[in-house]
């Protein structure tokens, strides 16, 4: 935890308001260094209506972790506008009812433990005090819990803590820098989820798991459920994690 990280409690008041009103308003969108989620990438296209391959193409860059190997998504870098988001407008940002899951949890930081014996996660919060935001110390009578309540941020971190079970289980059995096809599955299975969905339906790209037909039939339009079969994929890909249904 860094010098202007704050751990605070979910009942713990959070003398914190952010509004148009503020003299930072917009500046947490600027001198970003913004790593996106699958499911921010997911909810990101559909509000857009694009397919994954043309959002990740026209908004982000790819890189590889330098110890792990798996890809890294972030918006693409920008200096003529200070990297600002590209959703970002005078007006505040025009993708909000789809926003990344950092930007509704901002200023607050969160991390998970999860129990090794019965699988229940455990958070942690930490208020991020930085020097551009002028929201703190305005008292808006809400607790961390209620704050959280109103950003909707409870699905977003139901389906980030995947992509963290996911990443903990790789560096349990494959510890080390993933490389080529395993990086490349990671990438097509998560992140180009439309171009996954093409390989399922037109190349028959599951066909030695014997998919039931209505769950082949719901992830034709269902993202959500895409990317829970794109994970269980991976797994098995990587890991050789037996692909089970209807859990």
């Amino acid at each position: 935890m860094t010098e202007d990280m704050k751990p605070v409690a979910l009942d713990n008041l959070m003398n914190f308001n952010c509004s148009s009103k503020n003299e930072c308003f917009n500046e947490c969108c600027r001198d970003l260094n913004q790593a996106l989620t699958p499911y921010d990438i997911l909810r990101l296209k559909n509000n857009l209506g694009l397919s994954s391959s043309d959002f990740l193409k026209t908004y982000t860059s790819l890189h590889y972790g330098p110890e792990s190997g798996l890809p890294v998504i972030e918006f693409k870098p920008n200096p003529g506008t200070g990297h600002e988001c590209p959703f970002v407008t005078e007006k505040g940002c025009r993708v909000y009812e789809d926003r990344p899951g950092s930007c509704r949890m901002y200023p607050l930081a969160r991390a998970i433990a999860r129990s090794r014996q019965t699988g229940e996660i455990t958070q942690y919060f930490a208020l991020i005090e930085e020097p551009h935001c002028r929201g703190f110390d305005k008292n808006a009578g809400q607790t961390v819990k209620e704050w959280l309540k109103g950003q909707d941020v409870d699905e977003y971190n139901e389906q980030n803590d995947k992509l963290m079970e996911l990443i903990s289980l790789k560096n349990q059995v494959l510890p080390g820098k993933l490389e080529g096809a395993g990086s490349d599955k990671f990438y097509l299975a998560l992140y180009d989820i439309d171009e996954f969905r093409k390989q399922i339906i037109e190349d028959s790209l599951l066909k030695e798991f014997n998919v039931p037909g209505d769950i082949l039939k719901k992830i034709e339009k269902d993202d959500e459920a895409l990317l829970d079969i794109g994970i269980k994929w991976v797994k098995y890909m990587l890991f050789g994690i037996k692909i089970t249904f209807g859990e």
